[in-house]
């Protein structure tokens, strides 16, 4: 482990040298990669050269031990002990950070919500989801896009797609994809008994223009009116946009702007990160065939959560974990679960890698 860290602090040199050097910027792309690959190893590097220098004063107190006596003796050995308790912990998290990384842990998420079984109810509670996504962005403090939304009369999403932008958006709601079932007396339900509904979460890498690359002839676009609960703008011109990618079959639509040119530019943001995630996974599956991950598996029909209202309770089923806080978890405050998830994540990939 050693003799790898030590050439990634090497590499971390160099391309620092190069960054600042005048033929930086003759090449923007390779600029922009080289300054992308500095950012990722700059946290190791800095953990790295703690671990050494907790290394050195371990040595430089041994040798200090062999020369005292008394009190003295007794100092140096307590901290002995306590360098020893941080170098565990130092090295403990050079493993965590040597593990290979999810190449899109960085990228901004889009979110796509979807009602299921449950009618009217289900469609509520995707609108549950929706603000609970929000406040969580809020609480993070990421930029939020509500790209499209199909909403019923009664306020609930059939359909709405979310784009967060933030810091390592992906690597925080990765683990979100999935069935969300909900428990509850629903609003329309005059006898106050409990239903079950549930909505479905696709959470995608927003791809970049460069990664995936659409050959014009193989969509087809079609226009119509846009259609909803209610406003002005509904059913009045033909400024929605389907657009349908005839190779896989994967349509997008968008109607939420008044531009047809705006939708357009939507639709192609959502297609392309939902080609992007397709690719991604045909290849992770090729390549991992022979495991699924206990979080990531990313199965969008597994039953992954339950809401429970009467209760105020929040199970992930995954990994056993129930909270009796649902009214602050369907507020954004969902960094308990987030968290227990990636560490089991990253408890998986480290007893793999081992």
């Amino acid at each position: 482990m050693l003799n790898k860290l030590e050439s990634l602090k090497k590499r971390y040199e160099e391309l620092g040298a190069f960054l600042g050097s005048p033929d930086a910027m003759n090449d923007r792309k390779v600029w922009q990669e080289s300054l992308k690959e500095h950012s990722a190893l700059e946290e190791i590097v800095t953990v790295f050269d703690k671990y050494k220098a907790a290394c050195a004063e371990r040595d430089e107190l041994d040798a200090m031990l062999h020369e005292s006596d008394g009190d003295m003796r007794a100092m140096i050995h307590e901290e002995i002990a306590a360098l020893d308790v941080e170098k565990e912990r130092l090295n403990e998290e050079l493993k965590v950070l040597l593990l290979p990384k999810d190449p899109n842990d960085d990228r901004n998420v889009m979110i796509e919500i979807r009602a299921g079984t449950g009618g009217d109810e289900a469609a509520l509670f995707g609108a549950v989801l929706l603000r609970m996504y929000q406040r969580y962005a809020e609480r993070h403090f990421m930029r939020t896009e509500l790209i499209s939304i199909s909403e019923t009369e009664m306020g609930g999403v059939k359909e709405a797609v979310l784009c967060l932008k933030g810091k390592a958006a992906y690597s925080k709601l990765k683990f979100e994809s999935g069935v969300h079932r909900v428990q509850r007396v629903p609003e329309t339900e005059s006898q106050g008994r409990i239903h079950t509904s549930a909505a479905t979460v696709a959470v995608l890498p927003e791809a970049e223009d460069i990664e995936v690359e659409i050959n014009q002839q193989d969509l087809r676009i079609d226009t119509y009116r846009s259609s909803g609960a209610g406003g002005q703008h509904v059913n009045k011109t033909e400024s929605a946009i389907r657009i349908t990618h005839i190779p896989t079959g994967l349509v997008v639509q968008c109607q939420d702007e008044k531009s047809q040119t705006k939708n357009k530019e939507q639709a192609m943001r959502v297609l392309k990160a939902r080609l992007y995630d397709m690719y991604e996974r045909q290849k992770n599956e090729r390549e991992a065939s022979e495991r699924r991950s206990l979080v990531g598996s990313g199965d969008r029909s597994e039953r992954i959560r339950t809401y429970n209202y009467p209760q105020n309770r929040v199970t992930d089923h995954r990994i056993g974990l129930t909270m009796y806080k649902l009214d602050a978890f369907i507020d954004g405050d969902m960094d308990e679960i987030i968290d227990a998830l990636v560490v089991a994540d990253r408890a998986e990939r480290m007893g793999v890698a081992e």
